[in-house]
């Protein structure tokens, strides 16, 4: 009888002491779980950065890689980039393109590319129809809003307010090529 009741003892502490096992180690596999299962952080991303992540922005990547404007652009602006689609880059002469990526062309390429960029972070709410924006190549875009599609140019605003932390992007349907 005894030698029962030392068993039934033993076991019952043995229990017990693993149910204390499972208990103490629940809140840190709980903690452990939370923060493998969080979502790792996020860096903020610039305008460039904006771009690189679009799949519709591949061409300007490349021309903004090709004329040297990733430093600038990545600056601390803030900038506003009305940002032309690959299908608008497509809709060029062919050949506009690869000919503008060239080095010898880089000169051009940044005259048009600057062309597309304003010194703030002007938000389509900013925008005024007939209003002009002076450009970093130097010279003005004009705002045009008829029944709340907002053009410049002549070029359609189809997504606005993609937000950086050092300005804005705003994605137009073709390629603005200054006058000069």
């Amino acid at each position: 009888m005894f030698a029962a009741a030392s068993f039934s003892a033993i076991l019952l502490l043995s229990c017990n002491s693993e149910a204390s096992k499972t208990t103490e180690a629940t809140p840190v596999d709980t903690v452990k779980k939370e923060v493998a299962a969080a979502p790792a952080p996020v860096a903020p991303k610039d305008i460039v950065d904006v771009a690189v992540g679009s799949p519709d922005h591949t061409t300007l990547v490349a021309a903004v890689k090709a004329a040297g404007l990733v430093e600038t652009l990545k600056g601390a602006g803030p900038f506003t980039v009305f940002a032309p689609t690959n299908a608008a880059f497509s809709a060029l002469p062919a050949g506009t393109v690869e000919s503008l990526l060239k080095p010898e062309n880089k000169e051009k390429l940044t005259k048009i590319l600057t062309y597309h960029v304003v010194a703030g972070a002007v938000k389509a709410a900013d925008l005024k129809n007939g209003q002009k924006i002076k450009t970093l190549q130097g010279e003005e875009l004009t705002v045009s809003i008829k029944e709340g599609k907002v053009m410049i140019n002549g070029a359609n605003v189809t997504a606005a307010d993609l937000t950086g932390t050092n300005g804005v992007v705003h994605v137009i349907d073709a390629v603005l090529m200054p006058k000069k």
